[in-house]
C-alpha cells in the first residue's frame, strides 16, 4: 500500500530531505560527454526532482557515490596518519532496479568477502535507496534475462506522473518526511520491464575446460584495453593504490584508492616483471568468467546484472551479451 501526493507537496518534501541528506541521482551533464558537443548522464548531487534524469539509463552507475573514482584513504606525515571524515549528512541514492541488484554484489564483495572494507561500510551504513521504475527497456540492456528487472529491496519508490507523485516507502525515517503531507492512500507498484530487445542465455555447464576455448582470443583480438567497460559497470571493483607526496615535504602526503581495470595492460604485473594475463584474450576471459562463473560458484548468483552499459560504451563494439550467449550455445 502506498499513496499519492501533489507535485508541489513532493517538492516540499524533497527540499526538507536535502537538509538531512546528500541526494545523489542520475543527471545530465551538458557538454561533458566523450566529445565537446555530447552530454553524459552520471551521478551527481541534486537539489530538486527536476534535475533527475528519470527515463534514460545513466552512462555511469551509482557505484561512484559509494566508491569514489579517486578516494583518499588517509593523510600521512612523518609521525602520524589521519583518516578523512566522510561528512555528517546521510546519503540518499536514486537508482533503477538493475543497479539496486548491483548493490547486493558490492555488499558481498566489500562486506562479506573476508574482512569488511572500512571505507565502503561507513558510507553504506549512511545510505538509503530510492527505486526509479522503468517504463521501457534501455539500449543493450538484458536485465530480464538476468532476473534483475525488478526489485523489492528499496527504501523508497517514487513515480512522477504529471502533477502527481506516487510513493511507496519502507523506511520509517523517510516515511516521517511524507507523513507531514496530506497524501491519498492507493496501491503503488513499481514499474518494470518484462522483456528486453536483447535476450541472453547464461551458460550453465561451464568448467575449467571453458578457460581454454578459442572464443576468448576471438573477442580479445578486437579489444584495445581501454577499460571503459569496467568503469561503467556497476559491479566491477578493481582498484590500484597511489601515494601522493607533497612538493614542500616529500615525507608528507596521502594514499589514494583509484579505480583501475583488469582489461588494461600491466594491471596484473607484479614485482619481478611477472604478468599473469598478458594478452587481451586472457583479460577478456578473466572478466567474463569472473562475472558468470567464479562469482556464482562462490556466492550462488552471477555478478552481472544485465544493465548493458559495457556494450554501449565499448569503442570497438564488442558485445559482452553476445559473448556469453555464444558461450552458452557452445556449452549446451
Amino acid at each position: 500500500m502506498g499513496y499519492q501526493v501533489s507535485r508541489e507537496a513532493a517538492d516540499r518534501v524533497f527540499e526538507q530531505l536535502g537538509q538531512d541528506y546528500d541526494v545523489f541521482a542520475p543527471k545530465v551533464f551538458a557538454g561533458e560527454g566523450c566529445f565537446s558537443d555530447t552530454d553524459v548522464i552520471r551521478y551527481g548531487k541534486v537539489n530538486t526532482l527536476d534535475e533527475i534524469e528519470w527515463e534514460r539509463r545513466s552512462d555511469y552507475s551509482f557505484k561512484e557515490v559509494l566508491l569514489a573514482v579517486n578516494e583518499t584513504l588517509f593523510y600521512f606525515t612523518e609521525n602520524e596518519t589521519t583518516v578523512p571524515s566522510c561528512g555528517e549528512k546521510k546519503i540518499l541514492i536514486f537508482l533503477k532496479s538493475c543497479d539496486l541488484h548491483a548493490l547486493k554484489k558490492l555488499d558481498t564483495i566489500y562486506l562479506e568477502n573476508g574482512p569488511e572494507d572500512f571505507y565502503y561500510k561507513r558510507l553504506r551504513e549512511k545510505a538509503s535507496f530510492v527505486l526509479m521504475g522503468c517504463s521501457e527497456t534501455c539500449e543493450n540492456g538484458f536485465c530480464a534475462s538476468m532476473g534483475t528487472n525488478r526489485s523489492e529491496d528499496y527504501d523508497l519508490y517514487l513515480r512522477l506522473s504529471g502533477e502527481t507523485v506516487s510513493i511507496d516507502c519502507k523506511d520509517p525515517d523517510l516515511q516521517a518526511y511524507f507523513e507531514k503531507e496530506d497524501g491519498k492512500a492507493c496501491d503503488v507498484t513499481p514499474g518494470y520491464v518484462t522483456e528486453n530487445a536483447e535476450k541472453v542465455t547464461l551458460p550453465k555447464n561451464l568448467s575449467v575446460d571453458s578457460f581454454a576455448k578459442p572464443i576468448w582470443e576471438e573477442y580479445g583480438s578486437r579489444c584495445i584495453g581501454c577499460g571503459r567497460c569496467n568503469f561503467v559497470c556497476p559491479t566491477c571493483t578493481c582498484f590500484t593504490m597511489q601515494d601522493i607526496l607533497y612538493r614542500d615535504n616529500e615525507n608528507v602526503g596521502e594514499r589514494r584508492r583509484v579505480w583501475a581495470s583488469c582489461q588494461v595492460d600491466g594491471y596484473t604485473e607484479i614485482a619481478g616483471g611477472v604478468d599473469f594475463r598478458k594478452t587481451q584474450g586472457e583479460r577478456m576471459r578473466f572478466k567474463v568468467m569472473h562475472k558468470i562463473y567464479d562469482f556464482e560458484k562462490r556466492f550462488g548468483y552471477p555478478m552481472c546484472v544485465g544493465c548493458g552499459r559495457c556494450d554501449t560504451v565499448c569503442p570497438e563494439y564488442i558485445s559482452y551479451a553476445s559473448l556469453i550467449d555464444k558461450l552458452a550455445k557452445e556449452e549446451a
